[in-house]
This record gives structure tokens, sequence and C-alpha cells, in this order.
């Protein structure tokens, strides 16, 4: 039996600023209604990357960045993308629906 490969914190860390300085480039949470570029994936709520999981998250680095993004949230961890959100200015609160 093999052993998966532990990430180091090197890695952790490269993936929370991949995740950080990627926004999400189309729908709901796009740069349309979000702009110039989009909703970081880090301040993506879950219910929208839930939703991603149901039906299949986007093909390549985003569908993985997107997958890790709510890994992350779905283990209470969120607060780990505090150092990226305060680098862009702050977590910016989603509009209410109407």
């Amino acid at each position: 039996m093999e052993e998966a490969d532990i990430p180091t914190a090197e890695d952790l860390q490269n993936l929370l600023r991949q995740i950080a300085d990627t926004y999400m480039p189309f729908g709901m949470y796009g740069p349309d209604r979000y702009p110039p570029k989009g909703c970081p994936l880090s301040d993506l709520p879950v219910y929208y990357l839930d939703w991603f999981a149901q039906r299949g998250f986007p093909k390549g680095k985003l569908g993985y960045l997107m997958q890790q993004t709510l890994l992350i949230k779905n283990s209470g961890l969120d607060r780990l993308f505090n150092s990226g959100r305060t680098s862009r200015g702050g977590f910016r609160p989603f509009p209410r629906k109407k």
C-alpha cells in the first residue's frame, strides 16, 4: 500500500495563494456582476461551490481550485483565506438577493 504524498507547508501556501489570486470568470459571481475580474474563489459562498460539486466542476485548473476551496471551507478553515482578503482590502459581503 502506497502512502499518499503529504503536502508541505509551502505547497499549502502556494495553493492558498492560487485560490486567492483566481477570480470566477463566469456565472453569477463572474465579471458581469462583480467587475472588473469577478469574485475571488476564496470569497465564493459554499452553496455555490456545492452546486458545482453536484453538477460537475469546470475542467482544468479552475475546477481543481474550486474543489480545493470547497474542501477548505467545509473543513471549517475559511480563516486561512484571511491574509489574501486583507491584501485585497478585505472581504466584501455579497449583495442580498431580492
